[in-house]
């Protein structure tokens, strides 16, 4: 007689641990769900840190750059490969434009650019004056030209400079 109350006892146990297992991974789920996420949050800020468009925490290096009557000056202007730049451009005379190729001469410009603005770059206007600031990280070696795109007399066409990472 004692085997069937002993079989029924062991179904109960099963069905006990059944539900006490059952009840450990509903109270888990939560926990698992938020750990998930905050791994997914830290994932997240990693790759975006960790791109070679970031220069937080690199050095940057200032370039003081004069735009004058048909000259920049200095030209050419060195900087290292990898570090953040900012070229702090004033015009002295009367306004001037500055543009700069976001790739070095020779290289084909379908690809990665080697110069990666914190901002659009197009033609810049450079009012007298005033301190412009251009902003970028210079990633790939090369002479990049830049010049004046903004009409400023009859030597403009010669206004012309380079910018070579190193």
């Amino acid at each position: 007689m004692l085997a069937p109350q002993t079989s029924i006892l062991n179904k109960e146990s099963k069905v006990m641990n059944s539900l006490a297992n059952n009840l450990r991974m509903q109270a888990n789920r939560p926990v698992l769900r938020l750990g998930l996420a905050a791994l997914l949050v830290v994932l997240g800020f990693y790759h975006l840190q960790s791109g070679p468009i970031m220069a937080q925490g690199q050095q940057i290096q200032v370039v003081e750059l004069k735009a004058k009557k048909y000259e920049f000056d200095p030209s050419p202007v060195h900087v290292k490969a990898g570090v953040k730049v900012q070229l702090k451009i004033t015009a002295l005379d009367h306004d001037h434009g500055f543009k700069i190729a976001m790739y070095p001469d020779g290289a084909e410009s379908n690809g990665t650019p080697g110069l990666i603005f914190t901002s659009a770059q197009d033609c810049l206007l450079l009012k007298k004056g005033e301190t412009t600031t251009v902003e970028f990280i210079a990633q790939t070696r090369g002479t990049y030209p830049f010049r004046c795109c903004h009409k400023c007399g009859l030597g403009h066409s010669g206004m012309k400079g380079e910018l070579i990472v190193e």
